[in-house]
C-alpha cells in the first residue's frame, strides 16, 4: 500500500461521495457525466483532491476520491456543486427545462470514508453503478 505524504505527514484518505440531482430528475447521461467529471478534476486540484473512480446513474453520481488531511471537504463539495450546477445548466440548456428551479444538485449529499474497505472493492461497487 502506497501512502500519500506532504511536508509534515503521511496519510491515505479515501472518500465515497454520492451527489443526487434535485428532485431525482433523470438528466445525467454520459455527456453530462463526463463534463461534470472534468469539472470535479479541475476544481479538485485546487483542494488537493484526486479523483479515483467516477460513475453515474440517470439521477446521481458516485465518486471515489483521495484527499489530504487539511482539505476542507465541505467547502470543496459546496464549491463543486455550485460551479458544476451553473456550468451544466449553461452548457446543456435542456437540463434546465427538466428542473423546477435553478438548482441542479440536491442540497444534501452522502460522504463516506471507505472505513478500511479494500479500495478495489469500493472501486468495483462504483464501476457497477447504473447496471441492472
Amino acid at each position: 500500500m502506497k501512502l500519500d505524504s506532504n511536508n509534515h505527514s503521511v496519510f491515505l484518505m479515501y472518500y465515497h461521495l454520492v451527489l443526487v440531482v434535485k428532485y431525482r430528475r433523470e438528466v445525467i447521461d454520459d455527456t453530462i457525466s463526463d463534463y461534470s467529471r472534468e469539472k470535479f478534476v479541475s476544481l479538485g486540484e485546487k483542494y488537493n483532491i484526486t479523483l479515483v473512480e467516477w460513475n453515474h446513474d440517470l439521477d446521481h453520481v458516485h465518486i471515489l476520491f483521495k484527499a489530504h488531511p487539511n482539505t476542507e471537504l465541505s467547502k470543496f463539495i459546496n464549491a463543486y456543486k455550485s460551479a458544476s450546477s451553473r456550468l451544466v445548466k449553461k452548457e446543456f440548456p435542456l437540463v434546465r427545462k427538466k428542473l423546477w428551479k435553478e438548482m441542479f444538485w440536491s442540497r444534501s449529499f452522502c460522504l463516506l470514508t471507505t472505513c478500511g474497505s479494500p479500495i478495489e472493492v469500493v472501486k468495483k461497487y462504483i464501476e457497477n453503478q447504473g447496471e441492472k
